[in-house]
């Protein structure tokens, strides 16, 4: 069987059958079984005067049965030997003469062919009809039958399946941690009651020695055992090995379906909630904000143009900036420390600024051989630092390493469940309350992904865009950033848009900020009141004043 692509090879396009041109055909003249295209329909075929009564119909209704009826000679089924002359139009029903006459008088009658045309056409537009929800009834048919894949409903069972027993190994290793724990404690009680019973009962046998001592009546003898017993009078108590004199009780902890996995179904955007974002205020400066960051304390805030060498704590001032104090730094990200500090990535290292000298120095977040590409501030004090060899064009490690406060390394991040690589290059790092990790992984120049870590450092999710928005630009966000309602935000430049992912990585919805005027989006920041702070990028600014700073209050996410 010929497949349909080599059938629509083989068709010659149908031309006029009198101008023989490149004009639309739009008719077909039965009578002389002609393709007409409008302009000889209208000034070339019906001028002939052999074709003016000839039937000519649209090419849509080729195929439609169009057989010449016989209206003269309809019997009536009410009157033998009458036939139907008119078509009552109150009735709707065929009527002859006798039936006029009797039946119809005051009726709305009109021309059996003109009521004939009538229906005709009604039903040509009811096919016309019929024919498109067909094809919405065939685009929804192989939709549910790509849905009715057994391959992908057996993979999904089989990944639910493959969870259930972590879940399930994973809960028994838990329970066995607590019963263990208890036995522990029951163990280190019974050890401190043995203990104490031996001391108790080496008290009892010193009080009955002082006793007999103090009723002693020979002299000689009490001196000569009294030395010893002032000696022995305490009675030190030995360290206990429970620190807690009472048995624990159990409290169940909550179990959330997050916990266990959820089903992911492919973006539908039908349902999207509704996000809204009112300017409050713009703002100029001399250059472009690529990394804005506030500490919590007051109502200032640090902006840098980051790279290009410059940073500045600002405050605002009705709809202008305040310029506290200004720094040449060139800084490739900053996050704030528990003792609100700056911590900044200088390229090479993560270094501590001095907020008010601009001094740098060192800190015990080492990440050697690697250089730091991120930096993030957990919700408990810790950090989150992304980290890659220094040459990017070579193969090597690209990890995230979790720390504490002492720089120690409690974890690093670089391989998904099959051992692969989950990075490219680690480039802005935010975290979501159920502990999900999200990663901005800068893939190439012209394009990124957001790939998603569950709490147990498994690879969740993987986003790269949608259609609607990245069908001709690749996805390519600049920054990301959590939402007070939890849900994460990524600024798409090139797209003017922002989108808005759930804690799980899926997306929710989309915003183009230039329908509000601001094009460019290129970092984010939530101030402590809730407000998002958004900066633009484009052309390498002058020192010429420009709105590149923009507050906003955002809804819905």
């Amino acid at each position: 069987m010929a497949s349909s692509q080599s059938i629509r090879k083989g068709q010659v396009p149908v031309k006029c059958g009198l101008c023989e041109t490149d004009r639309t055909i739009k008719w077909k003249c039965l009578d002389c079984d002609l393709f007409l295209c409008n302009h000889c329909k209208e000034k070339v075929h019906f001028r002939v005067k052999t074709a003016k009564d000839h039937k000519v119909i649209d090419i849509k209704d080729i195929g439609i049965q169009q057989n010449e009826l016989d209206f003269a000679n309809i019997p009536c089924q009410n009157h033998a030997g009458e036939y139907n002359c008119h078509f009552c139009k109150t009735c709707d029903t065929l009527v002859c003469q006798t039936c006029v006459m009797k039946s119809h008088k005051k009726h709305i009658l009109t021309e059996i062919q003109e009521e004939y045309d009538v229906k005709i056409d009604r039903l040509k537009k009811g096919l016309s009809k019929i024919q498109t929800d067909r094809k919405e009834i065939v685009s929804r048919n192989e939709q549910l039958v790509q849905l009715s894949s057994a391959k992908k409903y057996n993979q999904a069972n089989q990944d639910i399946s493959k969870q259930e027993k972590v879940v399930k190994a994973a809960v028994e290793s838990c329970f066995k941690q607590l019963r263990d724990k208890l036995d522990q404690h029951q163990k280190n009680i019974k050890s401190d009651l043995n203990a104490v019973s031996v001391l108790l009962q080496k008290a009892d046998d010193k009080n009955k020695n002082v006793l007999e001592s103090i009723r002693m009546t020979e002299a000689s003898k009490f001196f000569k055992v009294v030395n010893n017993l002032e000696k022995n009078m305490d009675t030190k108590m030995p360290e206990p090995r429970s620190t807690n004199y009472s048995m624990p009780n159990f409290v169940p902890g909550e179990i959330y379906q997050s916990n266990i996995g959820m089903l992911k179904f492919d973006d539908n955007l039908a349902d999207k909630p509704h996000i809204r974002l009112d300017l409050n205020n713009q703002y100029e400066t001399n250059f472009l904000v690529g990394l804005i960051v506030f500490l919590g304390i007051d109502q200032s805030f640090w902006i840098s143009s980051g790279r290009f060498g410059l940073v500045q704590k600002v405050k605002t001032d009705g709809n202008k900036l305040k310029i506290i104090s200004s720094f040449n730094i060139r800084l490739f990200g900053v996050a704030v420390t528990q003792s609100n500090n700056l911590l900044v990535n200088t390229g090479m290292k993560l270094q501590q600024m001095n907020g008010k000298t601009g001094a740098l120095t060192d800190t015990v977040y080492n990440v050697s051989p690697l250089r730091p590409t991120a930096v993030y501030t957990t919700s408990n004090n810790k950090l989150l630092i992304g980290g890659m060899n220094i040459d990017f064009s070579t193969p090597g490690k690209r990890v995230v390493i979790l720390m504490n406060q002492n720089g120690v390394h409690e974890r690093v991040y670089e391989h998904d469940q099959h051992q692969l690589p989950m990075f490219k290059y680690p480039y802005k790092i935010t975290t979501t309350s159920n502990g999900n990790i999200f990663v901005l992984d800068r893939i190439n120049d012209n394009e990124n992904r957001i790939v998603v870590l569950g709490q147990g450092g498994d690879l969740i999710n993987t986003y790269t865009g949608i259609i609607q928005i990245n069908k001709d630009q690749p996805f390519a966000p600049e920054d990301i950033v959590t939402t007070p309602r939890d849900n994460v935000i990524a600024a798409d430049m090139r797209t003017h848009s922002l989108h808005i992912l759930n804690n799980a990585g899926l997306l929710m919805t989309f915003y183009k900020t230039s329908d509000i005027g601001i094009l460019f989006p290129w970092s984010l920041a939530f101030s402590p009141t809730g407000k998002l702070y958004i900066a633009k990028s484009g052309p390498e600014a002058s020192e010429k004043m420009e709105v590149n700073l923009y507050e906003v209050t955002i809804s819905g996410c």
